[in-house]
């Protein structure tokens, strides 16, 4: 019991900071692949809300006190590139692979976007990505467990 608690709430904390790993750690610990989709979706959802209803309040609070901001960076740039090209559209399907769900809701939150948009936006390209990946990972986990029989 205990270690199938460890086990839900590993994948749960890693999906909150770097979804990617969550559907990984699912899969090399043998999880179902709906539980791992549905603790990866809460998670990753987790961080969303917590993010985007306090974000502005943490930046403000926490970030500022330790660093002065530098608004023209070469990373400012291409993600001001990214959000004219895409819009909450990319920044949303690109936040499970390439951002972390803190740094995908940030951006959003930083351009404007409501906090109902980016709800459904996050959730929908999360739920995606985690069917994606967990399927992936499982199937190449299946593949190496042939190639070394």
């Amino acid at each position: 019991m205990l270690d199938q608690v460890t086990k839900i709430m590993s994948v749960f904390f890693i999906s909150m900071i770097k979804f990617m790993g969550g559907p990984l750690s699912g899969t090399l610990l043998g999880m179902k692949p709906l539980h791992i989709i549905a603790i990866c979706v809460l998670g990753m959802m987790t961080s969303v809300v917590v993010f985007s209803l306090f974000g502005s309040w943490i930046k403000s609070n926490i970030f500022d006190r330790f660093r002065k901001p530098v608004l023209f960076t070469s990373k400012n740039r291409q993600i001001v590139k990214m959000w004219n090209k895409f819009g909450l559209h990319g920044v949303a399907f690109l936040t499970p692979i390439f951002f972390t769900p803190i740094g995908g809701t940030i951006i959003a939150s930083s351009f404007g976007e409501s906090k109902q948009r980016i709800f459904i936006y996050m959730l929908v390209s999360c739920v995606l990505w985690a069917i994606a990946l967990t399927f992936a990972f499982a199937y190449f986990k299946v593949q190496l467990v042939q190639l070394h029989s």
